[in-house]
C-alpha cells in the first residue's frame, strides 16, 4: 500500500470516528436517552442494520458512490498530502469537549473551498426552517401534549405504543441523516468504490458506531439532555420525526452538502422557546436563552475554525512548511 492509500484510509478512519462521535448523537441522542435501560447491543443492532442498508443501497444505486451524489463537486485532491488529516483530528478534539461543530464545514471545505458559500447558505436556511418548523409545531402541541408528558409519566401500555412509534421515527431520521453525512466520511475514499472497499469501510464505521452507543453518546449527549423533557419516550419520538422530515425536505431539494448540526440546533431551539412560552415559564427564560445562545455560538465557532483551516491548508500546500 503506497503513501497516498495510507493517508486516504487513515483519513477515512479518523473521519469515521469524528463524524460518528459528533454527529450521530444529533440523530440518536434522544433515542439513547429514552432507551437508557435497554442493553446497548440491541440499540446497536437496530442502528447498525439501518446504516448498512442505507450505505449498500447508495453504493448500488450510484455506481459505487455511497454519498448519494453529494461528492460530485469534491474530487480527490492531487497530491493527497498529510495535512488533509487535520480536519478529522481537530474535529475529534473538539468533540471530546462537547462542542457540536459542523463536520460538513470542517471536512468538506478542505476538499473544495469554493463550495463553502453554498454549504453555508443551505445550512443557514436549514437552521431557519428547522427553527420555524419546531417553533410552530410546539406552539400547537405544548399544552396538549408536552405538558401532559411532563406532568404524567408514560404508563406501561403507553410505553408499548410509543416505543414502536419512536423506533420507527428514529429509523426514518437515522436514514435521512446518513444520506446527508456519508459525504463527510467517504470524502477520503474513491467515488467509485469496489465491493472490497465497501465491506472494509462498513466494518470500520460499524465498529465506531458500536463504541459510541456503548458509551451512551459521550460528551455531545449533554446538549440533548439539557433540553426540556428530551428523555421522555413520547417527546423523543416527536423530536425525531420533526428532524427527519426537515432533513428529507433538504435531501430532495438538491445534492449540495449541508450542516445537519445547524438543523439539529435549530430544532432544539425552536422547540425549547415554544415550550417555555406556551407553559409560561418566565422564571427560567434567562437561563434558557443563555443555553440556546451557547449552542449557536458553538456551531458558529465550528464555521470559523473551518474557514481558518482552509487557509492553513492553502499555506501548507504552497510548501511554506
Amino acid at each position: 500500500m503506497d503513501v497516498t492509500m495510507i493517508i486516504m484510509w487513515l483519513g477515512f478512519i479518523l473521519a469515521s470516528y469524528s463524524v460518528v462521535g459528533n454527529d450521530t448523537i444529533q440523530t440518536l441522542g434522544t433515542f439513547l436517552s429514552s432507551n437508557e435501560k435497554r442493553p446497548w447491543w440491541i440499540l446497536f443492532i437496530f442502528a447498525g442494520s439501518i446504516l448498512a442498508a442505507t450505505l449498500i443501497y447508495g453504493w448500488y444505486s450510484y455506481g459505487g458512490d455511497v454519498s448519494y451524489g453529494r461528492l460530485e463537486k469534491y474530487p480527490l485532491p492531487d497530491p493527497f498530502a498529510w495535512y488533509f488529516l487535520l480536519p478529522p483530528i481537530i474535529l475529534m478534539l473538539l468533540t471530546r469537549t462537547g462542542i457540536p461543530v459542523s463536520t460538513s464545514f470542517l471536512i468538506l471545505t478542505f476538499f473544495n473551498p469554493k463550495n463553502l458559500d453554498k454549504m453555508v447558505t443551505k445550512s443557514l436556511i436549514g437552521y431557519a426552517v428547522a427553527f420555524a418548523a419546531a417553533f410552530i409545531l410546539y406552539l400547537l402541541i405544548s399544552k396538549a401534549l408536552e405538558k401532559k408528558f411532563i406532568d404524567n409519566p408514560a404508563t406501561d401500555k403507553e410505553k408499548q405504543v410509543w416505543t414502536v412509534l419512536q423506533w420507527g421515527s428514529t429509523g426514518f431520521l437515522w436514514s435521512q441523516w446518513l444520506i446527508q453525512d456519508f459525504a463527510n466520511i467517504y470524502v477520503y475514499l474513491p467515488r467509485d468504490m469496489d465491493i472490497t472497499g465497501l465491506a472494509v469501510s462498513l466494518l470500520i464505521i460499524l465498529g465506531m458506531l458500536a463504541f459510541i452507543i456503548y458509551s451512551r453518546g459521550g460528551a455531545i449527549q449533554s446538549i440533548v439532555k439539557s433540553k426540556t423533557n428530551t428523555i421522555d419516550l413520547r417527546s423523543a419520538t416527536i423530536i425525531d420525526l420533526c428532524y427527519g422530515i426537515v432533513l428529507f425536505y433538504f435531501k430532495e431539494l438538491n445534492n449540495v452538502p449541508m450542516s445537519t448540526t445547524w438543523v439539529f440546533i435549530g430544532i432544539l431551539a425552536g422547540r425549547e422557546i415554544a415550550i417555555n412560552f406556551m407553559l409560561n415559564r418566565k422564571e427560567g427564560r434567562s437561563a434558557m436563552f443563555k443555553n440556546l445562545g451557547m449552542d449557536l455560538l458553538k456551531v458558529f465557532f465550528g464555521l470559523v475554525v473551518s474557514i481558518v483551516l482552509v487557509y492553513v491548508v492553502k499555506y501548507l500546500s504552497t510548501g511554506a512548511f
